[in-house]
């Protein structure tokens, strides 16, 4: 498991479905045997593999496809960034037994939710650049839902496979919108202005 957001990811007992569950942030992942994993989704992008076979699954929350112009940055090595995200996952499963090659993929996130970055919408660019990665590696992509302007809340049942994905009134997203502002504001202090382009117009 990956804490590169702030504070470490939640553990808690889900009432509603009966089952120990771990909520992950932007820039967190987790790779598990059982139980399941959540998040909320705004612009960010959350992949959820799974190895069918030895029922290993696992979830990334990531908010910036890569660093391309950084690539050499210390920051580039962060999961934060969408490249990292889904190299580090997919080799945490298989540090816990999961093989690769029988990885299935389903994918979630990239709405539209950042009023002021019109020239540069966030939640598109990590929509295509998790859906090449994924082509790209060979790992088949089951189910999807991407895009509009809903945020989603996401539920990961590792043990099987399953997914829940509940969209989300807009106003809810009031909060989601809030979470990311701050966290690519963080993104930018730490990278020295790496991500600039990010910060809406004053």
């Amino acid at each position: 498991m990956n804490n590169d957001g702030d504070g470490e990811p939640l553990r808690y007992f889900d009432r509603e479905f009966r089952i120990d569950t771990v909520k992950i942030l932007p820039g967190q992942y987790l790779a598990a045997r059982g139980g399941a994993v959540t998040t909320v989704l705004g612009s960010c992008v959350s992949t959820c593999l799974w190895d069918p076979v030895e029922r290993i699954g696992g979830m990334n929350h990531f908010m910036l496809p890569g660093d391309t112009a950084h690539p050499d940055s210390p920051w580039a090595a962060s999961a934060r960034f969408g490249v990292y995200a889904m190299e580090v996952l997919i080799n945490e499963m298989i540090h816990l037994g999961a093989d690769r090659r029988r990885m299935v993929a389903k994918v979630f996130g990239g709405a539209r939710l950042l009023a002021g970055f019109d020239r540069l919408d966030v939640g598109a660019k990590n929509c295509e650049f998790v859906l090449e990665f994924l082509r790209v590696e060979g790992i088949r992509v089951l189910a999807k839902d991407l895009l509009d302007v809903c945020p989603r809340k996401v539920h990961f049942f590792v043990d099987s496979g399953k997914v829940q994905v509940k969209r989300l009134a807009l106003t809810p997203s009031e909060t989601v919108q809030r979470r990311e502002r701050e966290y690519l504001s963080r993104l930018d202090a730490r990278s020295g202005g790496e991500i600039e382009i990010f910060k809406p117009p004053k």
